[in-house]
């Protein structure tokens, strides 16, 4: 019996001490092309589905027009795109971030659903409002208005229907190509 208390005594105290030399020494995967750790979707994905179930708010305080995907494409090429591209041109780095940055207009690869448009508005409004940690989604709460982050929400849940003219001009990328910026010669580790 002695052994065995022994034997859990050490079990208790090596298992904590491991991990935390796993983290002191750099091993755990941390670089975007680093393989993920064991269970590592599941894990962060159960927490933050649980969360935004308990916390999203089921019914929009402002309607689903056109005047709100109008808005709400404006509030979406200037704070969004960058990460998640516009229509009909992917973000250049965003599928390199980990984890990705989803392409918000591009359709997934089984069925029809554009970006997150089979979310309910109070999922992505709270992403928005919120942000998600470990993944470059920044919280925009005091950046943008309650207002502001419902009308890009709602655009993103319309994004598999019909959106008017107006709001489409806005998301498209534009057709003028503009100068590259003049290269720098500064060697890399200088200033």
């Amino acid at each position: 019996m002695g052994k065995f208390l022994f034997g859990i005594i050490i079990g208790v105290i090596l298992v904590p001490v491991a991990v935390l030399a796993w983290f002191h020494f750099g091993s755990l995967p941390v670089a975007v092309a680093d393989k993920p750790f064991p269970e590592e979707r599941a894990i962060t994905h159960t927490a933050l589905d649980a969360r935004i179930d308990r916390e999203a708010i089921k019914n929009p305080p402002i309607q689903a027009d056109e005047a709100a995907f109008v808005a709400g494409a404006q509030i979406y090429r200037d704070q969004c795109a960058a990460c998640h591209g516009l229509h009909g041109k992917p973000s250049s780095f965003g599928a390199h971030m980990y984890p990705d940055a989803p392409p918000l207009w591009e359709k997934h690869h089984s069925g029809n659903v554009v970006g997150v448009s089979d979310d309910p508005p109070g999922e992505t409004y709270w992403k928005v409002a919120n942000g998600i940690r470990l993944t470059g989604m920044p919280s925009y709460n005091k950046v943008l208005t309650d207002a502001q982050m419902w009308q890009v929400s709602l655009l993103l849940a319309n994004a598999d229907k019909p959106l008017p003219p107006a709001a489409l001009d806005i998301l498209r990328p534009e057709t003028a190509t503009q100068a590259p910026a003049p290269a720098t010669n500064i060697p890399i580790g200088t200033k």
